[in-house]
């Protein structure tokens, strides 16, 4: 293969909008590391500017200072809501904060509904009052403030799980929350609440036990870094497979990647754990097909499903890739059809793909193609690294959302990638 080069991933977790919200639990200054220049990093900082908070950047680069000591709304923008779905998760830290909450539903990528059941019947458990009016989440902790509760979740909804976990913080009591998301990003919620004064044990098990402080606010400041992103390391180690280069990744915390590793591996890559943050990807020559089904954590990421979507259409035989999280998330198979991939959907959840080489010529050719979703325009430019000719993504907005410096950083190992302007302000 070709000599391996270190691709530096400085990204903090795209998502970690949640823990910019659950710094509003905090009655001081707060200090967030690695934390990346993403539009929804900007779009969250507006949120939470509307609600009185001061948010800016810290002396040190990927540094974000947040201070919620006044607040001055229980009701953040609607219009920056709308932009960003990580936003709603404002609801839980404003309830345990001031004891009310009113919070526009949220937007986000179009990948198929995402319902706040689980967020209303986790902060009704606790005692407040929730309605929806005119689009909008009304919720009112009663006169005695919110109380701790034994909570279950019929599903490991992630930000069920952060939104009620920060709207336990504020009750008084015990509360356990049992059938919890695992995912490393709730972990590292409950992490950074406890480094502000919390008392949450079991993050990262199936059932979290949260000791309430009261509504009012934690008291410590505190200066915390985010966990490296494991999506954007799982999508540079399929950028490494499907054009046959050798890469060493890091910062990356390999135990997050598990599932992507395991699934690399069965396609025939090795992948050499070379430190506690370094991972490197050997690719081959011969890429083989693999089943994936994707799983709340610790099965295999949703968020990488259209990469490896990208990369199965390369390998030599058949694969079946299998959508159990989102039911709009095979938007990227059609661009990929335009291609010249040979994947068949089966419903909307099911794709069946025929990788390998047609006609002596490589399988795909570069065109126009559009990303539906941030995963998307990431598993498309992927396609385009191992096609012939040229392929022009556009809608590239989603994919800054959750990629920071994606073009850079490929071009940095050695991509032909460049962005450019369409003339209407998009690219």
């Amino acid at each position: 293969g070709a000599r391996p080069r270190a691709c530096l991933l400085p990204s903090g977790a795209a998502w970690r909008a949640q823990v910019m919200a659950g710094a509003v639990l905090c009655d001081g200054e707060v200090l967030l590391r690695r934390i990346p220049g993403l539009t929804d990093i900007e779009s969250m900082s507006a949120v939470m500017r509307s609600v009185g908070c001061r948010v800016g950047p810290g002396s040190d680069a990927n540094t974000l200072v947040v201070d919620a000591r006044v607040l001055t709304s229980c009701e953040p923008s609607e219009q920056s809501v709308k932009r960003l779905r990580a936003s709603f998760f404002m609801v839980g830290s404003l309830l345990a904060r001031m004891g009310e909450a009113r919070v526009p539903l949220p937007g986000g990528c179009n990948i198929g509904l995402r319902p706040v059941d689980l967020h209303i019947r986790g902060m009704e458990a606790l005692g407040a009052k929730v309605s929806i009016e005119h689009g909008r989440v009304n919720a009112v902790a009663p006169a005695g403030g919110l109380r701790g509760a034994k909570i279950y979740l019929d599903y490991p909804s992630v930000g069920a799980t952060e939104t009620i976990l920060m709207a336990a913080v504020g009750a008084t009591g015990e509360t356990v929350i049992a059938n919890v998301a695992q995912e490393p990003e709730v972990v590292d919620l409950a992490n950074f609440l406890n480094a502000m004064g919390a008392r949450i044990e079991g993050a990262g098990t199936n059932s979290i036990h949260v000791t309430g402080t009261g509504l009012g606010g934690l008291r410590n400041p505190a200066e915390f870094s985010i966990i490296p992103d494991r999506i954007e390391a799982g999508t540079f180690l399929v950028a490494g497979a499907i054009t046959g280069s050798s890469l060493s990744l890091a910062p990356v915390v390999p135990a997050h990647l598990t599932a992507a590793i395991a699934k690399l591996q069965e396609m025939g890559c090795q992948v050499i754990i070379e430190g506690p943050e370094r991972v490197r990807i050997v690719p081959t020559a011969a890429l083989k097909p693999a089943d994936i089904t994707t799983l709340p954590y610790p099965g295999f990421p949703t968020d990488l499903q259209s990469q490896f979507t990208s990369l199965l259409a390369h390998a030599h035989g058949t694969s079946v890739v299998r959508e159990t999280v989102f039911e709009k998330r095979m938007g990227t198979v059609g661009e990929l059809q335009r291609m010249g991939a040979n994947i068949k959907l089966i419903g909307c959840d099911t794709a069946v793909v025929e990788g390998g080489w047609v006609s002596g010529t490589p399988l795909l050719q570069g065109t126009h193609v559009s990303a539906s979703d941030l995963r998307s325009g990431a598993a498309l430019v992927l396609a385009g690294l191992a096609a012939e000719g040229v392929t022009t993504v556009h809608g590239l907005k989603h994919m800054d959302r959750g990629y920071c410096d994606f073009e850079a950083k490929l071009s940095a190992i050695g991509a032909d990638v460049r962005r450019i302007s369409t003339g209407d302000g998009q690219w």
